[in-house]
C-alpha cells in the first residue's frame, strides 16, 4: 500500500556501504523523477550520478549530516552511502525550481525505497567545492545532493513529546528516532 512505502520512506544517514547500487538504478530513480510534474513543464532539472566509489569520495566531504546530531559528522568509512544523485537546475531555462525538486526528489526517495533502499535529501553542501570536484559548469545551480544505499539503520516515527520537541535523535543502540506532530496539529477548521 502507497502508504507503507511512505512510512518506510525516511532520512537514512547510515548505509552498507560495500552494497553497491547499480547505474541502472540510479538511471531508473532519475526516470521516475522525469515523469514526475514540472512547474510550467519546463523541466530545469538535470542529474548527476555516481555510484563509483572513486566518484563517491569526492561528494562525500562537501556533504553535511544531521544538523540535529551535533556530535556527530556523519557515517564512518563503511556506512556511507554506496550512490548518489546530484540534482542541478539548469539556469537557462529557469530560475525557479523548488517545485519541481521537492517533487522529483520525493519520487527518487520513493522509487528508492521500493527497490529496498534508503536515501538521505541533503541540502547543506558545500556548493564550491562539489562544483570544483565534480566540473560542474556555471550554468547549472546546485540544488540537492540524494544520498542512496542499502539502510544499514533503523528509523522509528514516534508522536512529537508533551515538550513540543521535534529534534530527532539516535539512542544508545543505534536507532534513530524521529517525532511526528499528530494529525490533529496539522489540521486547521
Amino acid at each position: 500500500m502507497f502508504k507503507d512505502l511512505i512510512k518506510k520512506n525516511r532520512s537514512y544517514r547510515r548505509f552498507y556501504q560495500e552494497i553497491s547500487v547499480k547505474r541502472e538504478t540510479l538511471e531508473e530513480l532519475v526516470g521516475l523523477a522525469r515523469f514526475s510534474p514540472s512547474a510550467r513543464n519546463v523541466q530545469p532539472l538535470k542529474y548527476i550520478l555516481s555510484c563509483d566509489p572513486e566518484k563517491n569520495a569526492l561528494i562525500f566531504p562537501c556533504l553535511a549530516w544531521a544538523g540535529y546530531l551535533k556530535d556527530w559528522a556523519g557515517p564512518e568509512e563503511g556506512e556511507r552511502p554506496s550512490a548518489y544523485i546530484v540534482i542541478l537546475g539548469d539556469t537557462e531555462l529557469s530560475k525557479f525550481f523548488a517545485w519541481d525538486l521537492g517533487i522529483a526528489a520525493q519520487s527518487i526517495l520513493l522509487g528508492a525505497t521500493e527497490k529496498g533502499l534508503g536515501g538521505c535529501m541533503i541540502a547543506s553542501i558545500n556548493k564550491d567545492n562539489l562544483r570544483k570536484a565534480l566540473n560542474v559548469p556555471v550554468r547549472f545551480e546546485i540544488l540537492l545532493v540524494i544520498a542512496l544505499g542499502k539502510p544499514k539503520e533503523t528509523v522509528v516515527i514516534e508522536p512529537v513529546g508533551p515538550d513540543g520537541d521535534i529534534k530527532y535523535w539516535n539512542d544508545s543502540e543505534g536507532v534513530h528516532h524521529v517525532p511526528k506532530r499528530s494529525l490533529s496539529e496539522l489540521t486547521i477548521g
